[in-house]
């Protein structure tokens, strides 16, 4: 049986971040509650196949990038030169001291947010070639020129490389050894130039660099999440009207409340208050209060979503089920959706409705009520 290869990562965090300011070098700022290091530190060690993991720091850092890494495996600490290329070859002279190995992953710090899918990839890739990189294609239209354009450039197989990138560690080894004096930022550019083949894998948007200060302020407030869930129940009885989702459903008995009982939209009420932290329905609409009586409930849905709205969240999707054993729901599905999107104003596809039955067990089973659940989720891009 054939051993596994020796693995290890190279993170690169020498850098004074002079471009995003501040007190402290930026890989040792906190983005998302963590220093910036820990974030891609914490991946490579939660990897059991990476052995041992390099971290390149600059002179007199090694307090604070043993702080950034408080109560995760020690690190081993190499320190930096005055560049990048300097930084890295560094850290490749201290891997050859500690043994060698395999294979290496060479990743920069300012890219905090590292996934596994890419990790495998990389490494998948590396069992045919000497080398590889995570990328995402251009897209955006590329053109030359200073004051005025000059020159379009045609986009197809132009690539935004990312990090880390992974290679034969004893090939890239050699091809920093054997580099110029250009000072390249880019360890796969010394790979092809040693005659080397790099495979290109699937990037990630997550893996953006942090270079400048706005850079921080986005990745560390990022997308903001909101979920809440709600129910409700409501009797039938003989002459009422039935609005479900603020619909007319067409039916021998309606549903009993201080409002026109839409049972469905309550709950979708409640889960929108609830994502939002803001009590529920009753705390905004009191039963005892005499100006709700038969009162329209969109009138409710329509206070919520201004509510999230003057919060600065959009609604994500909702997702409502109706459970009955009659009337049937299937065919107003539809009308229900477009109802509660026509009155959230958003788009039909973010709304669902469903149905089902309790299987004749209980109060819903007997037609004595309809009950109602839903989740209700809400995204803000805070900027």
């Amino acid at each position: 049986m054939a051993s596994r290869p020796h693995i290890v990562a190279l993170i690169v965090a020498a850098g004074s971040g002079s471009r995003v300011g501040g007190t402290i070098p930026k890989q040792f700022c906190k983005v998302k509650g963590h220093p910036m290091l820990r974030h891609s530190y914490a991946v490579f060690t939660h990897k059991p196949e990476i052995e041992d993991i390099f971290v390149v720091v600059g002179a007199k850092q090694d307090d604070l990038a043993r702080a950034a890494l408080d109560g995760l495996p020690p690190p081993v600490l190499v320190t930096g030169g005055a560049t990048r290329l300097e930084s890295v070859r560094n850290g490749l002279d201290e891997i050859a001291k500690s043994g060698g190995a395999d294979y290496v992953l060479i990743h920069d710090a300012a890219r905090p947010f590292l996934s596994n899918m890419v990790i495998d990839d990389l490494l998948d890739a590396l069992l045919i070639a000497p080398g590889a990189v995570p990328a995402l294609p251009v897209v955006d239209s590329i053109a030359r020129g200073a004051d005025i354009l000059t020159e379009s450039v045609e986009r197809e197989n132009l690539w935004r490389i990312q990090t880390p990138q992974a290679f034969h560690f004893q090939a890239i080894y050699e091809a920093h050894r054997n580099w110029g004096v250009d000072d390249s930022t880019d360890d796969a550019r010394m790979m092809m130039a040693a005659g080397g083949e790099v495979r290109i894998v699937k990037g990630d948007e997550a893996l953006s660099k942090i270079t400048f200060a706005n850079d921080m302020t986005e990745k560390e407030m990022g997308l903001s999440i909101r979920c809440g869930t709600g129910f409700d129940v409501h009797r039938l009885v003989t002459g009422e009207q039935l609005w479900l989702c603020g619909v007319l459903i067409p039916y021998d008995k309606g549903l009993s409340g201080h409002s026109d009982a839409d049972v469905a939209m309550h709950a979708l009420t409640d889960a929108m208050l609830g994502a939002l932290a803001l009590g529920d329905i009753g705390d905004h609409f009191p039963p005892s209060d005499p100006q709700w009586k038969g009162a329209s409930s969109d009138r409710f849905l329509a206070h919520a979503m201004k509510l999230a709205r003057d919060m600065g969240f959009e609604l994500a999707n909702a997702d409502i089920t109706i459970i009955c054993e009659a009337p049937k729901i299937g065919p107003h599905r539809l009308a229900m959706r477009a109802r509660i999107a026509e009155i959230i104003d958003t788009e039909i596809d973010r709304i669902s409705v469903k149905a089902t039955t309790t299987e004749m067990l209980g109060f819903t089973g007997r037609g004595e009520g309809i009950a109602a659940q839903a989740i209700a989720t809400f995204e803000k891009m805070n900027r």
